[in-house]
């Protein structure tokens, strides 16, 4: 038996923040990350629409990017203290992934972060409040997922928390939330929907629900990526829903080692963190090529390679044509090739990659990756990774 979930109330399209106005409640909080929303307005037209459905705000600012388990902890005791009976998280995947890990610290005070990092193991939520998420960025998809990113500074680790229990009650997808996109993070986040997408197609728990949803996901980032980053506004729209619907897919399919790695290289090294979308941007072409050796895999790509209109007369030349596509993407958009590119240090990745490549194979998106693999293959595969050099095992 499986299961299919996602929030009980999508709205989307310009102005579409205004049905925070409908919710029923008598408390907000509202988290949010830096000051991007503040100096937009969008704070203030939240606050005023939670204040029309009647409800006492209180604001959560300030979580920072790839959030952290004292900001996460912060958070809860600020709810603890104001009891409210609804989390609206607006912004970037990190402020929505800590008001989900927030909600639960909330609601169970004696929980501990051990106990939330074992996969689907969540304490039964709603009890006290419920989660409405509002995205800023076109990548995460995080207002439709039950999933949380939570960066651990101390070991260098990010944990992915999995639990239908955080997937939102309500998500609020307006487009004019994404209009003053820096184009770096344009290119990060839209990458990131593309992984999102393939990785759920290609996923082992792929399903005849969640199909539809990345193959529809995967052929409107081909189709509007390229213009979104240009700052064509119609296309950062499109964009906007793309990684909603990937987000769906992937919530329900799971994902692949692509985030496996880009999880755990994401906080590990000295030269600075690697942004989550761009980390999964150099990795994916590499991952293709080693999971493509697996023939299921190989298929489902190369169903993907034609349904986005690409050339090839056989699954191979399928396979080639849609990694080369991505690796286009990626240098029209000055993502580096490698993570050397990117400036990690050699001494530094080579003293690290045994560690990192064991941690990468213990992630829990490495369980529904189409193709097995072990810490050594792990460790050969991040070698490509920082030199450039060929998969070929």
């Amino acid at each position: 038996m499986a299961r299919f979930t996602l929030p009980r109330d999508l709205f989307y399209g310009k102005d579409s923040l205004e049905n925070l106005k409908n919710l029923s409640g008598t408390k907000a909080i509202v988290v949010s990350g830096g000051s991007s929303m503040r100096r937009g307005g969008f704070l203030d037209k939240v606050e005023g629409y939670l204040k029309e459905a009647g409800m006492e705000v209180k604001f959560f600012e300030g979580v920072e990017p790839d959030p952290s388990v004292e900001t996460v902890m912060k958070g809860a005791a600020a709810m603890q203290e104001f009891e409210p009976d609804w989390i609206v998280s607006i912004g970037g995947g990190s402020p929505i992934d800590a008001a989900k890990a927030m909600w639960a610290f909330y609601e169970y005070p004696d929980t501990t972060f051990e106990d939330l990092i074992t996969p689907f193991n969540f304490p039964k939520l709603r009890t006290k409040a419920r989660f409405c998420a509002i995205p800023s960025t076109s990548g995460t998809a995080t207002e439709v997922t039950a999933f949380s990113v939570i960066t651990d500074y101390a070991k260098g680790i990010k944990y992915p928390l999995a639990d239908f229990e955080i997937t939102p009650d309500v998500a609020i997808v307006d487009p004019a939330l994404v209009e003053s996109l820096p184009i770096k993070q344009v290119a990060y986040t839209g990458m990131d929907a593309l992984t999102h997408a393939i990785e759920a197609y290609v996923s082992t728990l792929n399903s005849p629900f969640t199909d539809p949803l990345a193959i529809k996901a995967i052929e409107m980032v081909f189709d509007y990526l390229p213009q979104s980053y240009l700052c064509d506004m119609d296309a950062r729209e499109q964009m906007h829903y793309a990684q909603c619907l990937a987000g769906q897919a992937f919530s329900n399919a799971l994902l692949g080692i692509v985030h496996s790695m880009a999880h755990k290289t994401g906080a590990a090294f000295s030269t600075g963190h690697i942004p989550h979308g761009c980390a999964n941007a150099i990795y994916l072409p590499y991952v293709i090529k080693y999971n493509a050796h697996e023939p299921e895999a190989m298929r489902r790509y190369a169903d993907i390679a034609r349904r986005v209109g690409l050339g090839g007369t056989s699954e191979q030349a399928q396979v080639n044509a849609l990694i080369a596509k991505i690796d286009a993407f990626n240098q029209a958009m000055n993502i580096p090739k490698t993570i050397q590119e990117f400036g990690v240090k050699e001494d530094e990745f080579l003293e690290k990659l045994d560690s990192i490549a064991e941690n990468a194979v213990g992630d829990a998106c490495t369980g529904s990756n189409p193709r097995a693999i072990t810490p050594e293959q792990m460790a050969k595969l991040f070698k490509c990774t920082f030199y450039g050099t060929e998969v070929d095992f």
